[in-house]
């Protein structure tokens, strides 16, 4: 059997593995196109590409498959599957018709929770307590399609959304592998259409929402540490100075009657400051323009702010 493959980021790149150790013919591996990375701003393949081009697979990067001649060149492969992970284009459903088992997409959430862009920071940030991977079969729709397969795994209360892609990417490769194992054994997943019920969307990242202020609860500020590293890394205004926030826990202490981002409490063990309704322990930090460092350390630059 054959299989085209099409995913671009590095949270793709085991899934490609497990296909291509999956027993089937992979002929072309699809990914973005080469962009520019960098401080020199190079043009530099996507992880998936540079893993297809060591196998030795041919790689094509089309800007759009919506094209008819670009529509033409995939059937030609005549491929018996389509797997897709985190792709970054649209796929018409005449694609999706082409393979005789059509296209199947793997997802980072417990669908229907999650659907979109970024299920992974937003599952973090809502507090979630668990989190998985669905091997869907594609349909038209916004990661709608009846679910093949799923994982779970717990939401640790240390997981930032670098951890939590690490092991998502690695669960995302099983997932498949199961999936390839029993259609290569004549067996086709049994689909299982998503309840209407419990549909939330995990809209895209933007950079703007890095920048918190102490306003919000404690939960909510720690929450989002997590969630947005490491990118677009929180940023909080701290006596004066707007820092970037790597690592911060909320705190059981009473604030008293102290206004939000008042420190009251600074020492090796971090920078405990007032939010809305409780205390944020700040544990890393970043001036501008430096690099990230333990609270103990940049409280040893500013030994103003020390408390007991």
């Amino acid at each position: 059997m054959r299989l085209v493959f099409a995913g671009t980021p590095e949270f793709a790149v085991p899934s490609l593995e497990a296909a291509l150790s999956s027993g089937f013919d992979v002929p072309a591996v699809y990914t973005q196109p080469d962009r520019p990375a960098g401080r020199g701003r190079q043009l530099t393949a996507s992880p998936v590409k540079q893993r297809a081009l060591r196998a030795g697979i041919e790689v094509r990067q089309p800007t759009s498959l919506r094209d008819p001649e670009a529509q033409q060149a995939l059937r030609e492969l005549q491929p018996d599957l389509l797997v897709v992970i985190a792709y970054g284009l649209i796929l018409p459903q005449a694609v999706l018709e082409i393979p005789p088992n059509g296209g199947w997409n793997l997802h980072a959430s417990l669908l229907p929770r999650w659907r979109g862009a970024a299920p992974i920071q937003r599952a973090i940030e809502a507090g979630d307590r668990e989190t998985g991977v669905c091997l869907m079969q594609m349909e038209a729709g916004l990661d709608t399609g009846p679910v093949l397969l799923s994982q779970r795994t717990p939401i640790l209360e240390d997981d930032t959304a670098g951890t939590l892609h690490d092991r998502l990417a690695k669960l995302s490769a099983e997932v498949l592998a199961d999936g390839l194992k029993l259609l290569r054994a004549g067996i086709r997943p049994q689909a299982q259409p998503q309840p209407e019920e419990g549909v939330e969307y995990a809209r895209k990242l933007d950079k703007a929402e890095a920048r918190l202020d102490w306003t919000s609860s404690a939960i909510e500020l720690a929450r989002k540490v997590r969630a947005f590293s490491p990118w677009p890394v929180a940023e909080l205004d701290l006596a004066g100075e707007r820092l970037r926030v790597h690592a911060a826990k909320a705190m059981d202490a009473v604030p008293g009657s102290a206004e939000p981002g008042t420190v009251i409490a600074a020492g090796r063990d971090g920078i405990d400051v007032v939010c809305a309704d409780g205390v944020l322990r700040l544990l890393q930090v970043q001036k501008p323009g430096g690099r990230p460092v333990s609270a103990g350390d940049y409280l040893n630059a500013r030994p103003e702010l020390r408390r007991a």
